[in-house]
């Protein structure tokens, strides 16, 4: 199958819901990808790559609090500043949901084209 480039036909149906629940969670973006072998599409793959960068930097912040958790004086200041990115990366996957939800490509502010050039071989 090849990708289609036709935004009506790319922005409905089993596209859509590939890009809905690739925003859930990590086993809802691997259900996606699955999904998106059997129906590939421009849009399904706009935003798998920017749900997976965007879980990769959940976790890269989740692994750098762990690591410095109890680290006296540190510890508190990396839970402080974690807990602001948390709260980012929440504001920035409810911008990615509410445009897969309207069956749009709109980037996801500060990650969404950089998302694209790093996972283009995805797909």
């Amino acid at each position: 199958m090849s990708i289609t480039n036709n935004p009506q036909q790319a922005n409905t149906g089993e596209s859509k819901n590939i890009a809905i629940i690739s925003y859930l969670t990590p086993i809802g973006w691997i259900i996606a990808y699955v999904m998106y072998g059997n129906n590939k599409s421009a849009f399904a793959i706009y935003h798998l790559r920017q749900t997976l960068l965007l879980m990769i930097i959940s976790l890269g912040v989740y692994v750098i609090q762990s690591m410095f958790l109890f680290v006296p004086y540190i510890g508190w200041l990396i839970t402080i500043l974690s807990m602001g990115l948390n709260i980012a990366l929440l504001v920035l996957w409810i911008i990615g949901l509410i445009a897969a939800i309207n069956g749009e490509e709109k980037p996801i502010p500060l990650i969404g084209e950089k998302a694209q050039k790093v996972f283009s071989k995805l797909g």
